[in-house]
């Protein structure tokens, strides 16, 4: 699968994490199983985890709450507000620890390292790719996360766009 980035916009700086996928959908249903709850709880999380809650007011200054849930029952909450939104292309937010109320958290209270910033941000982009959707996630603001602490965040999201990707593949997306 090759990977190309086309958007000055995702370039990695220094510290960033950048993943690129390439998904065998249409840059439409791409968007719907990103932005709509009841599909986000079907793929949100690691390997393993499910996703309980999910709530979502997608508009420039709306927060989102999302809940995982470890195989081991544990539940680990994330808030953030949206900075931009251009339908079908690209979302940039904020992306932090939360408590089930919402509001934010030092990563601490999740039992995860001091390292973790309090606020990361997020950018996404959906961009056509001969019949398919070239999807690239940029995590950027932490530029202090140990290496392990890195690595846990990108095995994280790879698990998680694994189980996107397989949440694209199901017809009830078309039913929502």
């Amino acid at each position: 699968m090759e990977n190309n980035l086309t958007s000055s916009d995702v370039e990695p700086a220094r510290g960033d994490i950048v993943i690129c996928r390439v998904f065998d959908a249409s840059r439409e249903r791409v968007w719907k199983v990103w932005t709509v709850p009841e599909l986000i709880r079907l793929w949100w999380g690691p390997k393993g985890f499910t996703s309980p809650f999910c709530k979502i007011d997608l508009q420039v200054s709306g927060k989102y709450l999302y809940c995982m849930r470890s195989p081991e029952g544990k539940d680990y909450w994330t808030t953030g507000v949206f900075e931009e939104i251009i339908p079908l292309e690209r979302i940039v937010c904020t992306d932090s620890f939360a408590n089930e109320e919402g509001e934010v958290v030092p990563a601490t209270y999740c039992g995860l390292s001091l390292d973790f910033p309090l606020e990361m941000k997020l950018t996404v982009t959906f961009e056509e790719y001969g019949g398919k959707t070239q999807f690239t996630l940029k995590v950027s603001k932490i530029d202090n996360l140990k290496e392990e602490d890195r690595e846990d965040v990108e095995q994280g999201w790879n698990e998680s766009l694994d189980k996107f990707d397989e949440t694209l593949q199901k017809s009830i997306i078309s039913l929502i």
